[in-house]
């Protein structure tokens, strides 16, 4: 195994499905403890399995980014585990308000921006002071090229990751002073349960996506590894907004 993250303890939410699965593997096979949040503790389970039969150090919690006090255990069974937390990856969202924004209600509206937007302030923020105590750390904030772009019928989850953008950028100068380093990755479309389902439910969603991007095609979830690696190792780069699209924004 790699050691590039060699005794660094990562949390990964949302990481038993999707991306955050393969964070979460991924991190692991590079040396890290990581701890593997989602809401569902047997896929989380699952991921550990499969982590510890690498040789590997993981941890299943149940964690809902939609409920602070399940953040707060989170953040608890981290340290009551690993005695530590060197980075975040704030991986988990939803996309449940997807059509037009006449069409959306209220509580559409309240829980994108509850797991969006809200979660990952909060878990960062709480664990942010403790990541100082033992010298620092890193935040990655996982946003969509849709808070870049704004899509028509993808508004409330553009707007809720362009919010996210902007907290990211506020976090890291607050935090600098404690050696905590925040960033944020923009990926355009790779396979993914939300991309897929977006795919399944708009005509044409798919071909569009194909066609908007100089590399003409969705990516592979395990292609977005190397700039999420990027981030939590580069240490001199902070406060920056990654894109990983294929060409879309260059395209457009």
């Amino acid at each position: 195994m790699s050691e590039r993250f060699k005794d660094k303890v990562v949390i990964v939410t949302g990481g038993s499905r999707g991306l955050g699965r393969a964070m979460s593997i991924g991190f692991a096979r590079e040396g890290a403890k990581v701890v593997v949040a989602s809401r569902k503790i047997a896929s989380c389970e699952e991921v550990v399995g499969l982590i510890e039969s690498e040789g590997g150090e993981a941890l299943a919690q149940a964690a809902h980014m939609g409920d602070m006090a399940n953040l707060d255990a989170l953040i608890e069974a981290a340290y009551a585990r690993f005695g530590r937390v060197d980075i975040l990856v704030n991986n988990a969202g939803t996309n449940v308000a997807l059509g037009p924004l006449s069409e959306i209600g209220t509580g559409a509206f309240d829980k994108m921006v509850d797991v969006n937007l809200k979660g990952p302030w909060y878990l960062a923020s709480r664990l942010a002071p403790r990541m100082a105590e033992h010298g620092g750390g890193c935040v990655i904030n996982l946003l969509s090229v849709a808070a870049l772009t704004t899509p028509a019928y993808s508004g409330i989850y553009a707007a809720t990751k362009a919010a996210l953008k902007a907290l990211t950028e506020v976090m890291a100068q607050e935090w600098a002073e404690w050696n905590i380093r925040v960033n944020a990755l923009a990926p355009g479309s790779y396979h993914s349960d939300l991309t897929d389902s977006a795919i399944a439910a708009l005509p044409h969603y798919g071909e569009g996506m194909i066609a908007a991007a100089l590399i003409p095609r969705i990516a592979e979830t395990e292609e977005i590894l190397n700039p999420v690696f990027y981030l939590a190792s580069e240490s001199f780069t902070t406060g920056i907004t990654l894109v990983a699209d294929g060409g879309l924004m260059a395209k457009r």
